[in-house]
């Protein structure tokens, strides 16, 4: 492969997995909500020790586990979040994101919510249910998140 071809492939990587502006603004939201509980800390894209390194948009964890060292960082953390989350963007296949999630879950993540911001949708998978829940308040884990707030922008 030519050197011209690598760039190439790297530069449509990268625009594929560039977050869009909605993508953010969703992620925003979501972690302002999930601040005002102070007994949880949402990470935004920490890599997981998963496979190759797994990077959820955001990974809620106990805040009593969160205790950076900043003369030693952790390029892949082991311990799983409570509940990781997903937001769609325009570029991404809701497939991977949901075969992303049963894989999260399957490696001891309680709850994955994968966010479709055109239908207002929020497909909660966890290791015995999956739900499809549509512009309402969504709970996993005694964690909450209103929906409605966020979606009523439109």
């Amino acid at each position: 492969m030519l050197i011209e071809e690598v760039i190439e492939l790297e530069e449509e990587k990268e625009e594929k997995e560039m977050p869009s502006f909605n993508h953010s603004y969703l992620c925003w939201q979501i972690s302002e909500q999930l601040s005002k509980n102070e007994a949880i800390a949402p990470l935004p894209e920490l890599t997981l020790n998963i496979e190759n390194g797994i990077i959820p948009d955001i990974s809620v964890f106990p805040k009593a586990n969160v205790k950076p060292d900043f003369l030693h960082d952790i390029p892949k953390f082991s311990e799983m979040p409570i509940i990781a989350i997903e937001v769609i963007s325009a570029s991404q296949n809701i497939q991977d994101l949901l075969d992303k999630a049963k894989t999260l879950v399957e490696n001891g993540v309680k709850a994955v919510w994968t966010v479709e911001p055109f239908t207002n949708t929020v497909f909660v998978t966890t290791s015995g249910d999956n739900k499809r829940l549509h512009n309402q308040e969504v709970e996993s884990e005694g964690i909450k998140v209103d929906f409605r707030k966020i979606f009523a922008v439109n």
